[in-house]
């Protein structure tokens, strides 16, 4: 853990891993299962049986180095690896064998396929199962070099990884690996012209390589793409090599604070309806008095006219008439 310390964000992320819940394998499964663990931890890989009357066996196999862990023989004792006698403890789980092995070291980061060893017309025949990479973490120091160490995209944004690996002949085999939220291979890589991309990654993936260097970029992010992703190494006759790892936590949308901002944009207009219907009742209100006052001015100057217009036409009518005098 000595190396997150220069990371701050990165024990907040390991902190809020097992908050996240562990994806629906329908229609995602991956290619291989994935564990990852410090030296000095124990692991435990667990081989499915089939089942058939014709079994002669079953053994667990390091891929590469062509390796015997341990072989189960279907009528006789299990017979262990020199190597690992004392540290793999095991047991039989139904119609599955689990394989314990303890005090991890660097070199049991390796590839382990499950096979089994069937009779059929008087001749064996090797049925291979379940693999699964172990990635084994050292406390110090790492095999490969990745960056970044953190990523905090927004949902739909774009991540690249760098991964340096040991060597550059194209024949070996690399990885990119989830190791945390939903363990699994995301990519695997001969060379540029061979390879596979997990079905949740489908279209979404896309990688370069120049000398031992490899850009790995994941597109269109999406919140269940949160995980620790680590660049891996495939040697011939040598443990896989492994990278510290990239954390990717995708930025959660505040569901509360956009409704929240919702119900304050709805009331922001709910108010401004209600002062503009206040303003157009004022401006109605003293349009209506204006008009009310104009109104009763008309009327007062009409009788006033009126009056005047009496007053001069009856005092015309009774001056006297000169003309009468004379007579």
């Amino acid at each position: 853990m000595l190396w997150m310390s220069c990371l701050p964000a990165a024990p907040l992320f390991l902190l809020l891993l097992p908050c996240f819940p562990a994806q629906d394998g329908g229609g995602n499964e991956q290619s291989a299962d994935v564990i990852s663990a410090w030296e000095g931890d124990s692991i435990s890989i667990t081989c499915p049986m089939n089942g058939s009357q014709n079994q002669v066996g079953m053994y667990l196999t390091a891929i590469r180095e062509n390796l015997n862990m341990i072989y189960f023989p279907k009528l006789e004792p299990p017979s262990i690896n020199p190597d690992f006698v004392n540290r793999i403890n095991y047991s039989k789980e139904g119609e599955n064998f689990r394989i314990i092995l303890h005090r991890l070291q660097k070199s049991d980061s390796k590839i382990y396929l499950c096979s089994e060893i069937v009779k059929i017309n008087d001749h064996h025949k090797d049925l291979y199962g379940k693999t699964t990479i172990v990635v084994v973490k050292a406390k110090s120091g790492s095999a490969l070099k990745q960056s970044p160490l953190f990523a905090n995209p927004e949902q739909g944004q774009s991540v690249s990884i760098t991964c340096v690996l040991k060597s550059s002949p194209e024949d070996e085999e690399f990885h990119l690996l989830r190791t945390h939220v939903q363990p699994g291979t995301v990519l695997s890589a001969s060379n540029l012209n061979v390879s596979k991309v997990s079905s949740d990654f489908e279209n979404r993936v896309e990688y370069s390589r120049e000398g031992n260097r490899i850009v790995i970029t994941l597109l269109k992010l999406q919140e269940k793409d949160s995980d620790n992703y680590v660049c891996a190494e495939e040697l011939k006759d040598s443990s896989l090599l492994s990278a510290r790892g990239t954390m990717v936590l995708l930025k959660e949308v505040d569901q509360a604070h956009s409704q929240a901002c919702k119900r304050s944009s709805w009331g922001l207009y709910a108010l401004l309806i209600v002062v503009a219907l206040l303003f157009c009742a004022l401006v109605s209100f003293t349009l209506y008095h204006v008009n009310v006052k104009k109104d009763v001015q008309k009327k007062q100057l009409n009788v006033i006219y009126e009056d005047m217009s009496y007053s001069s036409r009856r005092s015309t009518l009774v001056r006297p008439n000169p003309c009468s005098r004379g007579e």
